[in-house]
C-alpha cells in the first residue's frame, strides 16, 4: 500500500511560516506583553453549541478531558492572577471543523491588553497585521464598519430591528437556498447573510473591521446598554476571509453564569451533549478580571495570506489527511 509521506506544505510556506512567527514575538515584545503557555487538555470544556471539543478518557477511571479550542478561560485567569498584558501562540482543536480555510488542530494567536476596549485593540490588530505582511502584499486602508452600518449597506435591512421574515425575504432576495434552517431564532438567518452576501462583498486587499455585534452575539464580550443594546466585539477580514475576533471583554462573572447556562440549554435544545463549564474560569471572574479587551486570530490563515495560497493545508506540516 502506497501512503503520501509528504508535508502538505511547501518549503517555502514552511519559511514563510516561521517568519512570520519571530514578527509576532517582537512585535509583542517590545509593546512588553508576556508571552504564556497554558494547558491544551482541561476538566472543562467550551459550553458555546457551535463549537465542539475533542474529548479523552482516561483509561482507568473514565474521566473526560477536553483538548481546549482556545486558550481563552486559562489566560483570563492568569489575567485575575495579576499577570498584565499577556499573548499567547499555541495549538487549539475543534471538531467537525474542516474545509479550504478549516483543520481541526490549528494555530491561535490570543492576546489580552489591560485597560483597551475593542476600538483601541482595532487598532493594535491592524498595526500587526500590516507589520506581519509588510514585504509579502500591499495593504489597502484599512475600513470599519459598524454590524449594523454592514447590513445596511450590503443587505439592504437593519439586523438589529428587522424581523424573521424580514431577513427571510433578503435571503430570498439574494438568490440563498435554504433548507431546514431555524425559522424561530434571527441569529441563523443574519449569519446566513453574513457570509453568504456580506463577506464576498467586502473589499478586497485591505483590513475591514466589523464591529458592535447584536447583543445575541455577544459570546463573552460586554453588551453596552445603547438603543437597541450592542456586543462590544469585532471581527477582521481580509480578501473575505475572517481572519481574528475580538471582545471588549466581559467581567461579570454572575452574567457570565448565565450565558454559559444558556448556553447549555441550547446544546440540550439542539440534541448535542453536555458539557462542563469551566467554575475555575468563573471563581477567577468573581475574584476581579481588569478591564481589558482579547483578541483571537488565525495564524495559519495569516499564512494562507502571506504565501497567497488558496486552502489551510497548503500551510500546514501536515493536514488532518496526513497527520
Amino acid at each position: 500500500m502506497m501512503v503520501d509521506w509528504r508535508p502538505s506544505a511547501s518549503a517555502d510556506t514552511l519559511v514563510i511560516r516561521a517568519r512570520l512567527l519571530q514578527r509576532i514575538r517582537a512585535f509583542f515584545q517590545a509593546r512588553e506583553v508576556l508571552e504564556v503557555d497554558t494547558p491544551l487538555l482541561s476538566r472543562a470544556a467550551v459550553t458555546d453549541p457551535h463549537i465542539e471539543s475533542f474529548v479523552l478518557l482516561e483509561p482507568q477511571q473514565g474521566i473526560p478531558r477536553y483538548l481546549h479550542t482556545s486558550p481563552e478561560y486559562a489566560m483570563k485567569r492568569l489575567l485575575a492572577a495579576g499577570s498584565g498584558s499577556i499573548y499567547q501562540v499555541c495549538k487549539v482543536f475543534r471538531q467537525g471543523e474542516a474545509g479550504r480555510h478549516h483543520n481541526p488542530e490549528f494555530s491561535m494567536l490570543e492576546w489580552y491588553r489591560l485597560g483597551f476596549d475593542h476600538h483601541q485593540l482595532m487598532d493594535e490588530v491592524e498595526s500587526l497585521l500590516r507589520e506581519l505582511l509588510d514585504g509579502y502584499r500591499t495593504l489597502a486602508a484599512g475600513q470599519r464598519l459598524s454590524y449594523r452600518a454592514a447590513f445596511q449597506q450590503y443587505v439592504g435591512v437593519d439586523p438589529l430591528s428587522a424581523s424573521v421574515a424580514e431577513l427571510q425575504a433578503a435571503v430570498k432576495q439574494h438568490g440563498i437556498e435554504v433548507i431546514g434552517l431555524d425559522e424561530t431564532h434571527k441569529d441563523p438567518w443574519l449569519d446566513l447573510l453574513m457570509t453568504h452576501v456580506i463577506e464576498p462583498a467586502l473589499p478586497p486587499n485591505g483590513p475591514v473591521f466589523i464591529y458592535d455585534y447584536p447583543a445575541s452575539q455577544a459570546a463573552l464580550a460586554r453588551i453596552r446598554q445603547s438603543e437597541p443594546p450592542v456586543a462590544e466585539r469585532f471581527e477582521l477580514y481580509l480578501n473575505g476571509m475572517e481572519l481574528a475576533n475580538g471582545f471588549h471583554e466581559l467581567t461579570d462573572a454572575q452574567e457570565q453564569r448565565q450565558r454559559f447556562a444558556a448556553d447549555l440549554a441550547a446544546r440540550k435544545a439542539s440534541g448535542l451533549p453536555g458539557v462542563p463549564a469551566d467554575e475555575r474560569f468563573l471563581a477567577a471572574l468573581e475574584s476581579g478580571l481588569p478591564p481589558c479587551a482579547g483578541v483571537a486570530l488565525g495564524i495559519d490563515r495569516l499564512v494562507m495570506l502571506a504565501a497567497e495560497v488558496k486552502s489551510i493545508s497548503e500551510v500546514l506540516t501536515f493536514d488532518d489527511a496526513r497527520a
